[in-house]
This record gives C-alpha cells, sequence and structure tokens, in this order.
C-alpha cells in the first residue's frame, strides 16, 4: 500500500496523484494514513467478532483439558504413549 505512494506516476495513470518519488510527497503520507486505519479497523473488526463467538461458544477450552491434553480431551486419541 504504501508502494503507491511512493511510485504512483500521472504518465501511467493521468487520473491518479503523482507519489513521493514524481514531487508529490504528500501522497505518501495519505497512503501511511490509510494503511494505518486499516489494520485499525481489522483490529477491531476481529476483536468484536471474536468476542460474539467467545459469548456464544467458548473459544478456549478449560484448564482441566489443556492439562489432560487437548489430543486426548479434543480427539480422543493418544499422540504419545
Amino acid at each position: 500500500m504504501l508502494g503507491v505512494g511512493l511510485l504512483a506516476s500521472t504518465a501511467v495513470n493521468p487520473a491518479g496523484p503523482n507519489g513521493l518519488l514524481f514531487g508529490n510527497p504528500g501522497q505518501l503520507g495519505m497512503q501511511a494514513v490509510a494503511a494505518v486505519v486499516a489494520v485499525i479497523f481489522a483490529f477491531v473488526g476481529t476483536y468484536i467478532i471474536l468476542k460474539v463467538l467467545d459469548n456464544m461458544i467458548k473459544l478456549r477450552v478449560s484448564p482441566e483439558e489443556e492439562a489432560t491434553g487437548l489430543d486426548l480431551s479434543q480427539h480422543n486419541e493418544r499422540a504419545y504413549s
């Protein structure tokens, strides 16, 4: 995403802006802000989905199942003797 802010050129796309290497440093800043916003949006969206799922079905096994071993408690088979 930041590559667009570096390498954008009106020679390739006359309707778009130039990037940093073609004299428009503001484009790199806008691309950096967009990248940060996309990361925050993805994190918040994933967090909300996982919280909803955790309330509907538990995403983590109990400490007893973890101590017993997930191969035995989840799959009913023993991986190691």
